[in-house]
């Protein structure tokens, strides 16, 4: 296997002479590894299999992975930053100018390895505001991106899409669930409006799309030896969102202070200081580009990502758990009764949201 490794590898425009490959990151074993060079100044790389079972497009991946790169280059180096390399991802063509290789099965990609990088998952209000920070600072160096790039994931935070393959699931009822949890049918029914309040905004010409990371989490983030954030990375989910993708759905998960799928509702509330911290970094770097439309919706987006995930989880139980991997029968309703309960939590605290945006607009 290794020796095939070698091969693939060796298929893309590495400086120095490829002397090991090696299995790189605990939970991402058989997707990615460390190819490592013979000599002291070559670059180490990172070759990874592409998972074209959800990123089908492999092409439309690649191209949008290397104008996000490009750019962010172009804009460090414009600012005259020092040490570019380690600020961005720097991903190899091969010989013929393809960005990947296909060896008949699966399509494989390489990448420079930034030395001397870290990457926390703990979530706390230092990283958090790290997080706001540097998301913020993603979306601003490519607000004026000149390429267009496409969905890798059609659809995917896409709220009118996501309550439609909700009504899909209601209607079939496949496995006759749908009678136990109406009252979250119900529920969520009466909020669809309000919630769909983005795309509406967007026919309406009073919201844009820009390019988003949409997959914000802490450990999408590498760090210095100094503890000072180098670069975003995991760049697999970056296309055209609204703002309220990556602001969202970072707090629904770190602002959370219980489990995903908590089993008891009361451990799962909406931790204020987090979402301070996560604001306060975004804004920081966000505010000179963003409108006045998605500044006053940021408290809803903290509302938005719960109420997705709770449609998303109660669309995949009503159809028997086809999506989402279980771990026992009722795993998927349990999960939607913690993102129900967060979502709730977060929506009572939406004024004191607002009125913490408008004091750091202010200060």
């Amino acid at each position: 296997m290794m020796k095939d490794l070698a091969f693939i590898a060796g298929q893309f425009a590495l400086q120095g002479t490829l002397e090991q490959v090696v299995p790189l990151g605990a939970g991402l074993i058989n997707d990615s590894f460390k190819v490592i060079t013979r000599e002291p100044e070559a670059p180490d790389y990172v070759l990874q299999r592409i998972n074209h079972a959800i990123f089908r497009d492999v092409d439309l991946l690649q191209a949008n992975i290397f104008a996000v790169t490009g750019h962010i280059r172009q804009k460090l180096e414009a600012r005259g930053e020092e040490d570019i390399d380690r600020k961005v991802l720097t991903f190899l063509r091969m010989p013929d100018g393809k960005p990947y290789y296909f060896d008949g099965e699966n399509y494989w990609r390489v990448m420079r390895l930034i030395p001397r990088a870290y990457t926390y998952e703990t979530v706390n209000e230092k990283y958090s505001a790290h997080a706001g920070e540097a998301f913020g600072a993603f979306q601003q160096m490519l607000a004026d991106l000149p390429a267009t790039l496409g969905e890798t994931i059609p659809d995917f935070h896409n709220m009118e899409f996501r309550l439609k393959q909700l009504r899909e699931a209601v209607a079939a009822d496949p496995v006759g669930r749908v009678k136990e949890v109406q009252e979250y049918i119900d529920e969520i029914g009466k909020n669809a409006t309000e919630m769909c309040k983005a795309e509406r905004l967007h026919r309406e010409g009073r919201l844009p799309k820009r390019i988003c990371h949409c997959d914000t989490k802490v450990n999408n983030m590498l760090f210095d030896e100094e503890g000072r954030v180098l670069c975003v990375i995991d760049l697999d989910t970056v296309m055209p969102s609204f703002i309220f993708s990556d602001y969202g759905d970072f707090l629904r998960s770190a602002a959370n202070t219980g489990e995903e799928d908590d089993r008891d509702p009361d451990r799962v509330g909406f931790d204020m200081d987090i979402f301070r911290a996560f604001t306060r970094g975004y804004l920081r770097s966000a505010r000179s580009f963003l409108t006045p439309v998605e500044i006053e919706n940021l408290p809803y987006a903290a509302t938005l990502f719960p109420y997705m995930q709770c449609v998303r989880f109660l669309a995949d139980y009503i159809n028997g758990d086809t999506y989402y991997k279980i771990a026992y029968p009722e795993h998927n309703l349990v999960r939607t009764r913690a993102q129900y309960t967060l979502w709730k939590r977060a929506e009572a605290l939406l004024p004191e949201m607002q009125a913490f945006i408008e004091a750091c607009l202010a200060g």
